[in-house]
């Protein structure tokens, strides 16, 4: 089993900058990558930024792309998500993922995003 938790959602203007964390415990050794997803109430949750374990190959989607960053510190078992350039459309609740060998993916509890304008 992993645990995830995560932190540093908040309330934050147009154009401003946060940084999540999500601190993964327990049988680490089992995670193949990690992701961040985010879901709005009535809407399906969202791909939003995904980093290889090992290689730190990272992928996002077009609406993030050059304004969020996926980073891992293999030491802390800790992924982060460096998100500039805010928009209100960003506001979300964020969810950490973690895929694990011969397991199902694991989630964390969300924090939320919210960027007003």
């Amino acid at each position: 089993q992993v645990q995830l938790v995560e932190s540093g959602g908040g309330l934050v203007q147009a154009g401003a900058s946060l940084r999540l964390s999500c601190a993964a415990s327990g049988r680490t050794d089992s995670i193949f990558a990690m992701g961040w997803f985010r879901q709005t109430p009535g809407k399906e949750r969202e791909f939003v930024a995904t980093i290889t374990w090992k290689s730190g190959s990272t992928n996002y989607p077009d609406s993030v792309k050059g304004r969020f960053t996926i980073s891992r510190d293999n030491a802390k078992n800790t992924v982060y998500l460096q998100m500039n350039s805010l928009k209100p459309e960003d506001t979300a609740a964020y969810y950490c993922k973690a895929s694990v060998r011969g397991s199902i993916d694991h989630w964390g509890q969300g924090t939320q995003v919210t960027v007003s304008s």
